[in-house]
């Protein structure tokens, strides 16, 4: 992976759960050295639950080195602040208050590696009322508005069927991270980079969030239907079901004639789109009568034809057999050594500069030990009293 952008730095990864792991995923598919840190004799089923062999953890810990330390004994931290002193990146997220108890905060790295760039994730900030609380991935999406606005109206609140809070803040610390990497060329000094679940469920609110800041306006559900464009939304097919974009006037005249209704272009109720808004509900009735009428390819070839964004309403299945998304290389093969050959979920980055990253599967508790500890000058005497005082 030497010739992958993120190649020439070390990331220590102290991250559990989903949010922290997805942040450093990102880094070690691009190329970092990333050394995943876990507790000695750590449990046969990871923080979420799920064995190591499960699909979820290898197709969050892949590209990473393994090695185990206790940090909590004095010989471990030893060994952390050696490995603080070549390291570009710690990532942690830890309840806001542990890092600091174990004694290995950003004040302590930094003071070892003034260069440290050292990225956190807590649930709902650093400090402030809530700093403290424990905090997860549907936490967040309630107390952070997405579950009021998310469901059909007045079905009361639903999560959202991905832990999207967890993915948001992991992706939102990596730019984090790799800004503070661009920001220490010039300053040659590192920094602490933060967020959390919460602050990453209100960035992704977005307009829904400006509807309120600016305009004053609570956002309520709207189920399938998009809250401002309309139509758009799932339309009923002879076969099942496909979503429909014709927002806006130029592509209402389209589907009007898409949908061999060109008199309803003026029709007084739907003329505008305030009307349509206004008469959504009767307008959406219309369009899903004459669609039900014929399959969902149908539709999906005129529409698309028309210049009208359309698609079907794939399984989890589907979306891996559709040709579009194997051209894409969204699957990408591992081999693993007790799995055999697996498959996980590619990069949907594309740099013209450099390769595809390739995939390593994820690494067994302690599975780089020795070779790590090797790598900071122990030998092997040192390194069998290490694991025989528990440190390693």
């Amino acid at each position: 992976m030497s010739n992958l952008p993120l190649s020439r730095f070390t990331v220590l990864d102290l991250t559990a759960h989903r949010s922290g792991p997805t942040c450093v995923r990102q880094l070690a598919d691009w190329g970092a050295n990333v050394i995943k840190i876990v507790g000695p004799g750590a449990a046969e089923k990871d923080a979420i639950g799920s064995s190591p062999y499960n699909s979820d953890p290898q197709n969050l810990h892949r590209n990473k080195r393994n090695m185990t330390l206790n940090l909590k004994s004095d010989e471990g931290r030893e060994i952390f602040f050696k490995l603080v002193e070549k390291a570009d990146v710690i990532v942690e997220n830890y309840r806001s208050d542990v890092k600091s108890r174990l004694g290995i905060d950003y004040e302590a790295t930094h003071s070892v590696n003034p260069r440290i760039v050292y990225g956190s994730i807590s649930g709902f900030g650093q400090d402030g009322p809530y700093g403290n609380r424990p905090g997860v991935d549907q936490i967040a999406q309630g107390l952070g508005g997405l579950m009021s606005i998310t469901g059909l109206p007045g079905q009361g609140p639903v999560r959202v069927g991905i832990p999207i809070t967890d993915l948001t803040s992991g992706l939102l610390l990596a730019q984090g991270i790799l800004m503070a990497l661009l920001d220490r060329e010039v300053s040659g000094i590192g920094q602490w980079v933060r967020t959390s679940l919460l602050e990453a469920q209100i960035f992704m609110l977005d307009f829904q969030a400006a509807r309120w800041l600016v305009d004053g306006e609570v956002a309520q559900q709207a189920g399938n239907d998009h809250p401002t464009g309309i139509p758009m939304g799932v339309f009923p097919t002879s076969d099942g079901h496909i979503n429909i974009a014709a927002a806006g006037g130029a592509m209402w005249i389209k589907l009007c004639k898409a949908i061999e209704r060109s008199d309803l272009v003026d029709n007084p109720d739907y003329a505008t789109g305030e009307m349509r808004s206004k008469n959504r509900v009767t307008l959406n009735a219309l369009i899903s009568e004459i669609t039900s009428k014929k399959p969902s390819d149908h539709w999906e070839y005129l529409m698309n034809k028309a210049g009208i964004p359309c698609g079907p309403i794939n399984d989890i299945g589907q979306v891996f057999a559709d040709p579009q998304v194997k051209h894409l290389g969204m699957a990408v093969p591992v081999a693993h050594p007790v799995l055999g050959a697996i498959n996980l979920v590619g990069q949907p980055i594309k740099m013209s500069g450099n390769p595809e990253p390739q995939y390593r599967a994820a690494a067994e508790n302690s599975q780089h030990t020795d070779e790590i500890l090797t790598e900071l000058g122990y030998n092997a005497e040192q390194i069998s009293k290490l694991a025989e005082q528990g440190a390693v």
